[in-house]
């Protein structure tokens, strides 16, 4: 028998992983940039999380959950989303930005979820979900704050720079 909370929390695992890929990537390509030292810094947030969500994935038990099939997942959907031309204001890297707000969006709402059950569930129990949102809710701000200077280079109307002069 399938069980709701193991399936929902290898799901959140596989963003997380998924997060970090990305998240190393744009570390990696905007190394001494603003974005690459938000990137670094985020990073390291969001592998204490995952190190948060294993320990939970720990006590509430694991069923038969296929590794490679997830990694593989990952990997092709992170492929997707490598940076298309590597240059600043590219569609990949503000597209990769917008998937970052939305996953982070999601990571804060399965701490409120373990958070509305833990009083029922005492596998859950045992964690500061309350510090966890308010991490998560920092993090999607430094994401959209970045994602937000892409927007201007990114969507640019061809020839405005001929304009300003």
């Amino acid at each position: 028998m399938s069980n709701p909370l193991v399936n929902y929390l290898h799901d959140h695992l596989g963003g997380s992983t998924f997060a970090i890929e990305l998240l190393e990537s744009l570390r990696d390509q905007y190394s001494g940039q603003p974005l690459g030292g938000v990137a670094s810094d985020i990073l390291a947030e969001v592998q204490d999380d995952q190190q948060v969500l294993l320990r939970i994935i720990e006590r509430v038990g694991k069923e038969t959950f296929d590794v490679k099939v997830a990694a593989g997942w990952v990997a092709e959907k992170v492929s997707r989303l490598k940076f298309q031309s590597g240059t600043d204001g590219s569609l990949g890297t503000f597209e990769a930005l917008e998937t970052l707000t939305l996953g982070i969006q999601g990571k804060a709402s399965l701490w409120r979820a373990l958070n509305a059950i833990r009083e029922v569930d005492e596998r859950v129990a045992g964690e500061d979900f309350n510090r966890l949102v308010e991490r998560a809710e920092a993090q999607h701000a430094r994401v959209e704050a970045q994602r937000l200077l892409m927007a201007r280079g990114t969507f640019e109307p061809a020839g405005s720079e001929d304009r300003s002069t």
